[in-house]
């Protein structure tokens, strides 16, 4: 069934179509009755920083239910019926935004998400984990796109015929290649005890930052990069936004980084009841 959905964009993914599990691009947000949702196919200059849409960002759209993709938040997306509304700003310590991450299904521990998915088919979820350890790095397989990936690519462009085949391999040769992996290592309590954790990072604002440490200071981009994500953003609140799978439903990234301050002593979280 075609609905009209509004939609906040909590999450949009840099494409990394190397591994084998993963998918090429992800957006995902939640809608206004505060039901999660994965949309696409959304091309990449709806994605990149700045252009069209950002996150925290309200769109309207017509979707419907994906037919492929069996996950329950899955809707495909009519691009041309994209209407983007106003963002939610960060004043008064994110109070705006805080409304609706409270609203997202949220666990302390990836273990109790992967037994979500198991038993209820969650498939985007939010984790606040007890301790951030920090980065592990690790350069990629391939420092540039593969025949393989220009494909795959180039067929996730051409999605729904929304570009010829000029225009999409348009797209992909201006589309940069990460050279490197970026893994978060954290801590969760568990019915085991406290476990530690690592996964892969690929939100589009990563990869984003990325780029313009690469292009502010050359090969000493490593040292801003983890100041960034290590330091400045391991003194809020960090969270992650965890998607998985369509082929590998046990297969989890990190699609988006949600760091708003710390709340003060007292302010209640709502956690969600799985």
């Amino acid at each position: 069934m075609i609905q009209i959905e509004r939609v906040l964009i909590l999450a949009k993914t840099y494409p990394s179509p190397s591994a084998q599990y993963v998918e090429t691009s992800c957006v995902a947000g939640i809608n206004e009755h505060g039901v999660m949702r994965r949309i696409y196919p959304v091309p990449f200059r709806y994605i990149e920083q700045g252009l069209q849409f950002k996150k925290w960002q309200w769109i309207e759209a017509r979707v419907r239910k994906a037919t492929k993709d069996h996950r329950y938040e899955s809707y495909r997306i009519d691009i041309d019926t994209i209407k983007c509304g106003d963002s939610i700003p960060t004043k008064k310590d994110w109070s705006a935004r805080w409304a609706w991450i409270d609203k997202v299904p949220s666990f302390d521990s990836f273990d109790a998400i992967d037994a979500c998915q198991q038993n209820s088919g969650v498939s985007l979820a939010l984790l606040r984990p007890k301790q951030v350890i920090g980065l592990d790095i690790k350069k990629a397989r391939h420092l540039d796109w593969t025949e393989e990936e220009k494909e795959k690519l180039l067929r996730a462009q051409m999605q729904g015929d929304l570009f010829s085949e000029p225009e999409a391999r348009n797209q992909v040769r201006e589309l940069r290649k990460i050279p490197c992996d970026f893994f978060y290592l954290y801590r969760c309590d568990t019915s085991e005890g406290e476990k530690e954790f690592r996964h892969k990072v690929v939100d589009w604002e990563a990869g984003a930052l990325y780029w313009k440490c690469r292009l502010s200071h050359g090969d000493g981009w490593e040292a801003p990069f983890r100041a960034k994500l290590e330091e400045e953003l391991g003194n809020k609140a960090l969270m992650f936004l965890m998607g998985n799978q369509h082929r590998f439903q046990n297969q989890w990234l990190i699609i988006s980084l949600i760091y708003p301050p710390k709340r003060k002593p007292g302010e209640a979280v709502q956690l969600s009841l799985f």
